[in-house]
């Protein structure tokens, strides 16, 4: 799914109606239903409703979804802000639909004060919209900050008012803080960032009925990956294949009292497809790695609590490097000797992208399409320090381009950036995954699809997917705050389940 800019979601939206010979009109009823029939599914107690409307497009959607509102049974309080004495035709002509249906209230708004945002109520915000290009100031920055004081349930129509729509935004500045936002069609890019989601909350994208043919001519960097995006790619196994036919990885992880990251990795490794594993571990690790993962083969180091010396490379298909590893001057030397001798199919992570951060000459060497997994300080310490994840974003961008990397940048919408310089963006996974190991079950799943025969690109989008999936349809089961990492392993089938199945149907 592609992330358009506002100027092309305005572009979209005029095709559908000069193509459709619909009136604007008619597209804001449809964003209006569609809206109002979320918030009944988002909250089905309520009855009352607050809806605070700018004048602009945004307050027209906001008019439409009070008159439908109304229409429906629910009492109904609309704020108008009279910021400005101007207002959008759509808007005007809401309006006098509203009036003329005579079932909400309509207070005129010229002092923040004026709104009396009762308790019990909903309170839903469509002041300013994706029509923002100067932060908030005056009475919607004053009203901004009454409804976020308010204490109850906001929900924000298509973009929380105060929002930048593309590009960071001063969160000094007077923003609607959401409790949900329902956006129209395609999700915005503001949206995947860490300093938005206080902003946004959860947000869910709502069909309209935009028309979808003017979209592929649309230029985008910036994608939303979704099952739909990856059905086309899945591979499916051949009744006459084996063991071979699906690769062979090594996995080169653990060091003394790190040897669980080695075994999560394998684990999530060998769940994710590969026909063969063989470990790469310190002495130390011999038996932990054959009793907890008797599917693996294991090569020992020379050293007995990390590792020193690589093993031939020939063999593998697919290498992993770095969970639990640590920083020991003979680990790092081993990094050092990897780098060299893997042509392709190579996964850096944890304490090797941390011995690469202390290396960074070595960023020259790496084999085209390896794919780095760094979390935000990782980054950091690889790259440079960042004020926010917009500039870090961008970092990745310019390094995946002069490098021909693929970079796995790790969050809440975990962005896959491409050598081409294009972002994927995942729309999987949850808070439950804020545990120690889960990036270690990560680097397996990746090493895994590697070694499966996917393309770095594919596998990474893949991987980053199955595993936010897994985790999301284990907290169905499991509370957020008991979930550990190795309950990501054992949902990695329902999760390929989920995605296989919908391919099929």
């Amino acid at each position: 799914m592609k992330i358009l800019s506002a100027p092309q979601i305005r572009e979209a939206d005029l095709y559908t109606i000069s193509h459709e010979r619909i009136l604007s009109l008619d597209l804001m009823e449809r964003a209006a239903l569609a809206a109002m029939q979320a918030i009944q599914r988002l909250a089905p107690d309520v009855t009352r409703a607050a809806i605070v409307c700018g004048k602009g497009n945004n307050g027209g959607d906001g008019l439409a979804i009070a008159r439908l509102m109304a229409d429906q049974g629910y009492k109904v309080q609309v704020y108008i802000l009279e910021y400005t004495p101007d207002a959008s035709p759509d808007f005007a002509a809401n309006l006098t639909r509203l009036t003329a249906q005579d079932k909400a209230a309509i207070t005129y708004v010229n002092a923040a004060s004026d709104m009396l945002l009762s308790d019990g109520s909903i309170v839903i915000d469509a002041i300013l919209g994706t029509g923002l290009n100067k932060p908030a100031h005056g009475l919607i920055a004053e009203a901004i900050r009454h409804i976020n004081s308010c204490g109850m349930h906001i929900i924000s129509i298509d973009v929380p008012s105060g929002l930048r729509t593309d590009e960071a935004t001063d969160t000094k500045t007077a923003i609607v803080k959401a409790w949900r936002t329902l956006t129209f069609q395609q999700p915005k890019l503001s949206f995947m960032f860490a300093e938005s989601g206080e902003y946004t909350g959860e947000f869910e994208v709502l069909d309209i009925g935009v028309d979808t043919s003017f979209i592929p001519e649309s230029a985008s960097t910036y994608f939303y990956v979704s099952a739909h995006t990856l059905q086309p790619l899945l591979k499916d196994r051949s009744k006459f294949s084996h063991k071979g036919t699906y690769g062979h990885a090594l996995l080169l992880a653990g060091s003394r009292g790190k040897m669980g990251a080695a075994v999560l990795s394998a684990s999530a490794l060998l769940h994710s497809g590969a026909g063969l594993l063989t470990a790469h571990l310190p002495s130390c690790g011999y038996q932990i790695m054959q009793t907890t993962t008797p599917e693996a083969m294991v090569s020992t180091d020379l050293e007995q609590e990390y590792i020193s010396t690589p093993p031939a490379m020939d063999p593998y298909t697919a290498v992993g490097i770095g969970p639990g590893i640590g920083t020991h001057p003979a680990t790092a030397q081993l990094v050092k000797q990897v780098i060299q001798s893997v042509s392709d199919n190579l996964v850096i992570d944890a304490d090797a992208l941390n011995i690469l951060s202390q290396n960074k000459t070595w960023l020259e060497f790496l084999p085209p399409l390896t794919i780095l997994t760094p979390h935000p300080k990782e980054f950091d310490r690889l790259t440079q320090k960042h004020n926010s994840s917009w500039d870090r974003l961008q970092t990745a961008q310019k390094l995946a381009q002069k490098n021909d990397l693929v970079i796995v940048l790790k969050g809440a919408h975990t962005a896959t950036v491409l050598p081409d310089g294009s972002v994927w963006f995942n729309s999987t996974g949850n808070p439950a995954l804020a545990k120690g190991g889960s990036g270690d079950v990560l680097t397996g799943i990746l090493t895994g699809l590697l070694a499966r025969g996917y393309e770095p690109a594919v596998a990474a989008c893949l991987g980053v997917y199955i595993h936010g999936l897994a985790a999301d349809i284990g907290v169905e089961h499991i509370h957020a705050e008991a979930f550990l990492a190795s309950d990501i392993i054992r949902h990695i089938s329902d999760a390929m389940r989920r995605i296989y199945d919908s391919k099929r149907l």
